[in-house]
């Protein structure tokens, strides 16, 4: 029973593994902060729009359900756009070569902006033709 347990793989095969990377300490605390300012950041926000639709939904009455629908629709694209930045973010960070330099989210600040704008059109476009 203990040779199973150590045993993971079939006998006569290797396990693929991506090779390690090694990083300085300024480098590591760079990466640490770049996570906790930019993906944090898109996280939190989805997070609040999440909460104030939950809000929406349980407090106010069905003429604004839409509302509190277009604020879970806002945040799942907030959400979708952390998703894009981390991988932007582990991409520009865990590139192999000299080339390692700061690249901003030129992309997603244009991706969340442009959601921005759309969402508050349909929330000024929902609140004109309530009732």
């Amino acid at each position: 029973m203990n040779n199973i347990l150590k045993r993971r793989h079939p006998p006569g095969t290797t396990r693929d593994r991506t090779p390690s990377i090694h990083l300085t300490q300024p480098e590591l605390v760079e990466i640490r902060a770049a996570q906790r300012t930019f993906e944090g950041a898109y996280i939190r926000t989805a997070l609040s729009q999440f909460s104030f639709a939950l809000v929406v939904l349980k407090i106010f009455t069905a003429e604004f359900y839409a509302v509190g629908a277009l604020f879970g629709v806002f945040g799942l694209c907030i959400l979708a756009a952390a998703a894009l930045r981390r991988r932007e973010g582990n991409k520009q960070f865990f590139r192999d070569g000299e080339g390692r330099r700061f690249r901003t989210s030129g992309n997603v600040v244009t991706l969340v902006s442009c959601v921005s704008v759309a969402a508050y059109s349909a929330l000024l476009w929902l609140i004109i033709k309530m009732p």
